[in-house]
């Protein structure tokens, strides 16, 4: 049994059965990794890929048993390569940061120029994605820790933590009817205009969603879009009034827009920061995760990665 054996097979369920891809993922060719797979599937006993002929189909009782198992052993193999970095070379290596477009625009900057004053022999990869991309991302093992909404809370191999607290704003051009409202503006008179906000899984556009819904209301979105930058840019063009998070907006860098505090509307959103269950941290990731949230220290963080391991 070796290390290549175990990631043919898990590259293979990862991929959909498709050894062509695999073969281009582990820089080999695809009767290399049909051989690998094989060579373990004889040394174990047991069919791992159900067949078709040549081609493989799905996992086989069996192998759905056993690629838990695989995933672990690669996953602790990673784990002691990473523990022996931070011995040799605790200030040098790669950490890679999964977020959402909002997250990583928002509310990440401060905290990758620290870190990079800190670190700069740390080479830094930022991915962006939506909070199910974010979580696949850390499944995978492409990312060391996501920044997302709750929805990260809804996967059982990751350990999620509370970062912070934060709501949405109206965002309209001056001038704008809904400025002139007597009150805190209402959902009702927010449903009268088009409407520019979040793609769906989005910033917390589930919670935009029901707040409509439960108020018996179905707005017109006109536009949808992954970042609130964009939104903003056609809210000025007067396409529609555009509900984004609150940290997106800038009074000084978005002079041709005003912003109405939204909070009383929809429910407060929760972003979450998530690490892969197991898995070994260097120590530099977590100095990056106190960094963007004091209160998770490193011994807080270790301490709620050992409670729910």
């Amino acid at each position: 049994m070796n290390f290549q054996q175990l990631r043919s097979v898990r590259e293979t369920a990862r991929r959909g059965f498709n050894l062509t891809e695999v073969a281009t993922m582990l820089y080999t060719s695809q009767p290399g990794v049909s051989r690998q797979i094989r060579e373990l599937e004889d040394e174990l006993g047991v069919e791992i890929f159900m067949r078709a002929g040549k081609r493989l189909t799905g996992l086989t009782p069996p192998g759905e048993a056993l690629l838990p198992i695989v995933e672990r052993l690669l996953l602790e193999a990673e784990n002691l390569r990473r523990a022996g970095a931070d011995f040799t070379a605790s200030e040098r290596g790669r950490l890679s940061v999964a977020a959402t477009h909002s997250q990583a625009r928002y509310a990440l900057p401060q905290v990758v120029r620290d870190f990079r004053a800190l670190y700069p022999q740390v080479s830094l990869h930022l991915h962006q994605g939506s909070p199910r991309q974010v979580a696949e991302m850390l499944l995978s093992g492409e990312a060391d820790i996501g920044v997302a909404t709750e929805a990260l809370a809804g996967y059982e191999r990751l350990v999620t933590l509370p970062c912070y607290r934060w709501s949405h704003s109206v965002v309209v051009p001056p001038g704008h009817p809904l400025l002139q409202e007597s009150g805190p503006v209402t959902l009702q008179a927010l449903a009268r205009h088009p409407v520019i906000t979040y793609d769906t899984g989005y910033t917390g556009r589930a919670h935009i969603d029901d707040a409509f819904a439960g108020a018996g209301l179905a707005p017109d979105i006109v536009l949808t879009a992954m970042d609130a930058d964009v939104i903003k840019t056609y809210v000025e063009l007067g396409m529609g009034v555009g509900v984004i998070a609150s940290i997106a907006f800038d009074a000084e860098r978005d002079r041709h827009l005003r912003a109405i505090d939204a909070r009383h509307l929809f429910e407060v959103n929760l972003t979450r920061l998530a690490l892969r269950r197991g898995a070994w941290l260097r120590g530099y990731a977590y100095a990056f995760i106190e960094s963007f949230v004091p209160t998770l220290t490193a011994d807080a963080v270790r301490q709620a990665l050992q409670e729910r391991a």
